[in-house]
């Protein structure tokens, strides 16, 4: 198992911008090249990643799977988190959310109430716009620190409602009559709560059954229901 860490935390080391050679991952994780490449393969038959002749080759998803893979052997939460980037989760959020037939908007930004907000991610598809927050907190976070975000990207979302129609932002879910608007975050690894307020929190290999059940359990969570004038709605 620890060698196996070494060989994913390595993995994930240089493939921050394109495949990575075996040679090089041996090398970096300081393990033999027969051991490294039976690992690896033994990854790649778990959906971990993906070999190709003598290089990892990786994608958002593949390094998202990869992360989690170490933290699940024992690698430092802040380690992993380190390895990856920002744009890696809004990545394969707004993939998760296009591959369910949602329309996508990334680093939405806006003005109301007198400050300025940004929601990481927003997909709509009628009559849902959900928007997540996408956090890859490196340590085990406090209910207290849970609990003030969640509340947060309730705050963001509401006010992102109340927004809505502006001239500034085109939305599909400005053309319906009815839109719900979900808060939701998104984060590494499982937290030991699934709702804090009724906001959901989503570890990221769940995220597509969570796209997927959303309609079946959208009254049970939280949400800010919007109509929206009659010009241009489309049935």
């Amino acid at each position: 198992m620890i060698v196996e860490r070494k060989i994913a935390i390595s993995t994930l080391k240089l493939t921050k911008t394109s495949s990575a050679l075996i040679e090089d991952i041996k090398t970096d994780a300081k393990v033999p090249l027969s051991v490294t490449f039976d690992l690896l393969k033994k990854m790649q038959s778990e959906g971990v990643l993906n070999l190709k002749d003598d290089c990892v080759q990786v994608d958002s998803t593949i390094r998202l799977k990869l992360a989690v893979h170490a933290a699940m052997l024992g690698a430092d939460i802040e380690v992993v988190s380190n390895l990856l980037c920002w744009q890696e989760f809004e990545e394969i959020a707004a993939f998760a959310l296009k591959n369910n037939g949602y329309k996508v908007q990334n680093n939405v930004r806006f003005s109301h109430g007198g400050r300025r907000w940004e929601i990481d991610v927003v997909g709509c598809k009628k009559p849902l716009v959900v928007c997540i927050d996408c956090k890859h907190w490196a340590k085990t976070i406090a209910p207290s620190a849970l609990s003030k975000i969640a509340d947060q990207q309730a705050d963001r979302t509401m006010a992102f409602a109340d927004f809505l129609p502006n001239v500034k932002l085109k939305l599909p879910c400005t053309t319906w009559a009815n839109a719900k608007f979900v808060p939701s975050l998104l984060s590494l690894m499982p937290s030991a709560y699934k709702f804090v307020h009724d906001v959901p929190v989503v570890p990221v290999l769940k995220l597509q059954d969570f796209i997927e059940q959303l309609p079946l359990y959208i009254h049970e969570i939280k949400f800010f229901s919007k109509s929206f004038p009659s010009l241009g709605h489309n049935l």
